[in-house]
């Protein structure tokens, strides 16, 4: 495993972290709880050091199961990131980053997890009604209190980070990142330079840069992989095949697979503190630790980078 210096938080993070949507069963496909468990300690196991998950993961499943997962000496080995935010309701799901919401938020995570603190904690999306003010002061005294080590953002633009940061110190952040998802480059970038690094979301593409998928899948209607993400519809889909073919060259110079590149072009990038990938079997966790036991030449990186500005990527 391959680890980077987090600069604001001054700790080493693991370049390839646990993420934990998909396992809290929110439209993401059919979903094993003890496979979900044992996925998470076999990535910990091949050196990963952080899970990342959130309440609003399947209503609070998510941090239970990762809570599971890190008993018996799990919890010692790794940095939790959680969430907070945004509460499950009637409509989906609201934003509410007000002071007495994060109150009432950190103690339902530090219960589900089974912990008593915190590693990163995020904001995760930005609550129009709150302001900054109010949610960076609840941030605070939380840390103040060691119910958790460091603040993060997710979803912020860098005018809303300044904006924070008037009122406390933003240590990390959480905006979407993959081959087939640059759009936060330059605020990944400027984030970078100040010591706010950036733990990416989406790091596969949800799942369409494991080279699985070479036909439109069949997923079921409310499929998070169609409702919140555009890989797997026209006209991105096909040029995420063109993308493959130069993937599979890679892939094959080097014996391994597909996904594997798409971790290492990741990650290799100097702005990516570390990429989050959703695991729900030991064989897939696996395949993805072993992505870096080795890496992509600057040629390599390059050619897909050509390839990625060539299809408008």
């Amino acid at each position: 495993m391959r680890y980077k210096h987090f600069k604001n938080a001054d700790v080493d993070v693991s370049e390839l972290a646990v993420g934990t949507w998909a396992i809290g069963g929110d439209n993401y496909g059919p979903v094993d709880r003890e496979a979900s468990i044992q996925a998470i300690r076999t990535m910990i196991d091949n050196g990963v050091n952080l899970v990342d998950t959130a309440p609003c993961y399947g209503n609070g499943y998510s941090e239970k199961v990762v809570g599971e997962a890190l008993s018996g000496g799990y919890r010692d080995k790794v940095l939790i990131s959680t969430k907070v935010g945004l509460v499950t309701s009637a409509n989906g799901y609201d934003r509410d980053s007000s002071f007495k919401n994060i109150m009432r938020e950190v103690e339902s995570s530090l219960y589900n997890l089974k912990t008593d603190h915190i590693d990163f904690y995020f904001v995760h999306w930005p609550d129009a009604h709150t302001p900054f003010a109010e949610t960076m002061s609840a941030l605070e005294l939380l840390r103040k209190q060691g119910k958790i080590r460091f603040i993060g953002v997710s979803n912020f633009t860098k005018e809303m980070i300044e904006e924070c940061e008037k009122y406390g110190k933003v240590d990390v952040q959480q905006p979407p990142f993959s081959m087939v998802d640059r759009t936060y480059v330059d605020l990944m970038q400027w984030g970078a330079a100040r010591g706010i690094d950036s733990m990416t979301y989406g790091s596969m593409g949800a799942g369409i840069l494991s080279g699985k998928y070479r036909t439109t899948p069949d997923f079921p209607e409310g499929d998070t992989r169609l409702t919140f993400y555009d890989y797997f519809r026209e006209p991105k889909f096909s040029k995420v095949q063109e993308l493959l073919k130069v993937m599979d060259e890679v892939a094959e110079a080097h014996g391994k697979p597909v996904g594997q590149v798409a971790l290492n072009w990741s990650t290799q990038k100097d702005y990516v503190g570390c990429a989050l990938v959703g695991v729900r079997s030991d064989a897939h966790a696996i395949e993805n630790c072993a992505a870096y036991d080795w890496s992509l030449t600057d040629d390599e990186i390059a050619k897909l980078d050509a390839k990625l500005d060539e299809l408008g990527l």
